[in-house]
């Protein structure tokens, strides 16, 4: 089956909403330019409120990698994910599970990105200027060149398409932050719990 990250979680109803939704993992934004970052003690307070089973995300965008470090630490995240213009080496020697978002602008980018050594790699839209949460989505014929087990799809997804996405691509997993929004950061409860329900059973 596959499963579900409820992204750019900005407050602890919405965490607990999403973990009793059926979420298997919700993502914690730290890019201070966008609308749903998060600071440290909402950070600490959301991942108090949510059960082990819940896998919670760290979303850095080019971050200093003692700045990762320090907050992976003090919140015990389960996993980071990089969306920004991260080489190789910085993917390695992680701790914790590593995510990389990758911007897919053609038809080779997910193959360019085979070779980062993470255990995930997220597909997103690419937009020129904007490193993700953009709700627009990724061609299908776009998304070869990755294991399937090892593929997140996000980009544009909604409760209204997520069931097509997942039986024409059959990733791992999918992404989603706009796509269950009231407003940025707002997550609607009965789209989160639509969104999950289709994507579970398509």
């Amino acid at each position: 089956m596959v499963k579900v990250k409820i992204c750019g979680v900005t407050s602890v109803r919405d965490a607990r909403m999403a973990a009793n939704a059926g979420a298997a993992a919700i993502g914690l934004n730290f890019f201070p330019r966008s609308a749903r970052c998060v600071d440290i003690e909402t950070a600490e307070a959301i991942v108090a409120a949510v059960p082990a089973s819940v896998c919670r995300v760290g979303v850095f965008v080019d971050a200093a990698r003692d700045t990762v470090q320090q907050l992976a630490a003090r919140l015990r995240l389960d996993a980071l994910q990089f969306h920004g213009e991260e080489d190789a080496a910085y993917c390695r020697g992680w701790s914790q599970k590593v995510i990389k978002a990758v911007r897919v602008c053609d038809r080779d980018a997910l193959k360019r990105a085979a070779v980062y050594p993470v255990d995930y790699i997220l597909a997103d839209a690419y937009v020129e200027g904007l490193p993700g949460g953009t709700g627009e989505r990724v061609p299908f014929e776009w998304l070869a060149g990755i294991a399937r087990e090892r593929l997140i799809l996000a980009g544009g997804l909604t409760p209204e398409n997520v069931a097509e996405a997942v039986r024409r691509v059959r990733p791992m997993g999918v992404d989603v932050a706009s796509g269950v929004e009231r407003a940025p950061g707002e997550k609607d409860p009965e789209r989160v719990r639509r969104f999950i329900a289709n994507a579970e059973n398509a």
